[in-house]
């Protein structure tokens, strides 16, 4: 309809981004932890079964990495585990997906990992062994510092006393013997980091960096693991983190306690960052992590960054799955997939959007498995009432009905009074009540675990007598 190129009627993103250099798109991996850190998020709980429904659909829309968590705490854990290596040598996974598991810098959670994999039949060089510590200094002395001390045969007496400096040292020898034990049992493939990453001097990520590839590990991970990092800083701490360890991918992993995770994401990947966790919808602990569609939708659009093999149009679909299995809504007005993103009510809006739909919408609803639709109220004006009725001019005539002018502003009217009226009731209040009422409850609470304790209280000292 229109009659100019659009790129001379507006200017695009591409104009202002299409300069700045990024990695080959080719070279960049998308890591999901929706079943680890996603599952993280209070109340949320997937099933084993529920899990391979979501990695088969990660698999299909063109992740590359996926973790899914610690299979040697629960048989929860384990099961899906096994299911999900199952699916893959059926072929209902892609064969060049990446499984992650996870475990903490000891032999214990190792080999306990290993012996769920011999369990289930799965050969360590199957998976790759995500062996993670601490980085910053309030973690390495306070979170993990006696467990360091134990380690040297130090006493709890000497905790405080210790200089952060002793600390440091001991974090890495943990986390190189950790390393090198697991390879000395067949591990090949090992993502290790420190935890509060982006909080942590960064000369000392450098250094364990560093240091955990002699010693064996295969790729570097630095996480924001409270959120605080800016874009500034962002670009500070992975610029040199990439110099530090040039000849493999740095793993970034974002959370989003100030909004920017997904930006900060796409700035890590500017300064050389070539693999990026998200997680869908960014469901996570507290505020959640880096949005998959977010990210990649931002790259494409904003930036130009197509990854290849990615099915940006199955965005709407695994979104709706996850949510399904979550419990966790996702807002009407999320970016790019919430369910009222390519909603127009606005007589303002709908009349752009019926000339051309990129008056009011930079993003094609079809590349993210949306549609464009139409809801009328308070705000709509005669020309999208008329638009809507000629669309459904076959039922009108078979009901007799003559669609002209005076329908159209007749109709008009109506919808306009009818939405007030529907605004007058309470519908959405008793909604959003029930919503909150339903998400206090899917977890468990401190009465549960009290009726809990009792009943298992009562039932021992019964045993006993």
């Amino acid at each position: 309809m229109l009659r100019e190129p659009i790129e001379q009627l507006l200017h695009g993103p591409l104009d202002f981004t299409g300069g700045i250099k990024f990695p080959d798109p080719k070279e960049l991996r998308i890591y999901d932890s929706t079943l680890r850190d996603g599952e993280q998020m209070p109340g949320v709980a997937y099933t084993p079964e529920q899990k391979v429904e979501i990695i088969k659909m990660l698999s299909e829309i063109g992740v590359h990495i996926v973790d899914v968590g610690f299979p040697g705490v629960s048989a929860s854990e384990q099961k899906a585990l096994r299911l999900i290596m199952e699916a893959k040598r059926r072929g209902e996974l892609r064969p060049d997906l990446e499984i992650v598991v996870m475990c903490r810098c000891n032999h214990k959670d190792i080999d306990a990992t290993l012996e769920v994999l011999q369990g289930i039949n799965i050969s360590p060089e199957e998976v790759t062994f995500f062996i993670f510590t601490s980085a910053s200094d309030l973690h390495t002395k306070y979170k993990i510092g006696k467990t360091l001390l134990h380690r040297e045969g130090i006493s709890d007496e000497k905790w405080l006393e210790t200089p952060v400096a002793w600390y440091r040292e001991a974090n890495i020898r943990m986390m190189e013997e950790a390393i090198a034990y697991a390879r000395s049992k067949g591990v090949k493939s090992i993502e290790f980091g420190g935890e509060d990453g982006s909080r942590a001097d960064v000369d000392y990520v450098a250094e364990l960096h560093r240091r955990g590839m002699v010693a064996g590990g295969t790729r570097p991970s630095f996480p924001d693991t409270v959120g605080t990092l800016s874009p500034e800083a962002t670009e500070y701490y992975i610029s040199r983190l990439v110099q530090a360890v040039p000849e493999v991918p740095l793993l970034v992993h974002f959370h989003n306690d100030f909004g920017l995770g997904s930006y900060n994401t796409v700035t890590a990947i500017k300064n050389g960052a070539k693999a990026f966790c998200t997680t869908v919808a960014g469901y996570g602990e507290r505020a959640g992590n880096a949005p998959l569609h977010e990210v990649v939708v931002t790259l494409k659009i904003l930036y130009g960054i197509d990854i290849p093999g990615f099915k940006y149009h199955l965005l709407n679909d695994l979104y709706r799955l996850v949510e399904s299995y979550s419990g966790i809504p996702i807002q009407a007005h999320a970016p790019i997939i919430g369910p009222q993103v390519f909603t127009h009510e606005s007589g303002i809006h709908t009349a752009g959007v019926l000339v051309d739909r990129r008056i009011y919408e930079a993003i094609p609803s079809e590349l993210v498995g949306q549609t464009q639709r139409f809801v009328y109220g308070k705000h709509s004006g005669s020309q999208i009432i008329e638009f809507a009725l000629k669309r459904m001019k076959k039922e009108l005539d078979e009901a007799g009905v003559l669609l002209d002018p005076e329908l159209v502003q007749r109709v008009t009217v109506e919808m306009k009074r009818l939405r007030e009226e529907k605004a007058s009731t309470n519908l959405l209040q008793k909604l959003i009540h029930i919503y909150h009422k339903t998400l206090n409850s899917i977890g468990l609470t401190d009465q549960d675990l009290l009726q809990t304790a009792v009943r298992l209280g009562k039932a021992g000292q019964s045993k006993g007598a």
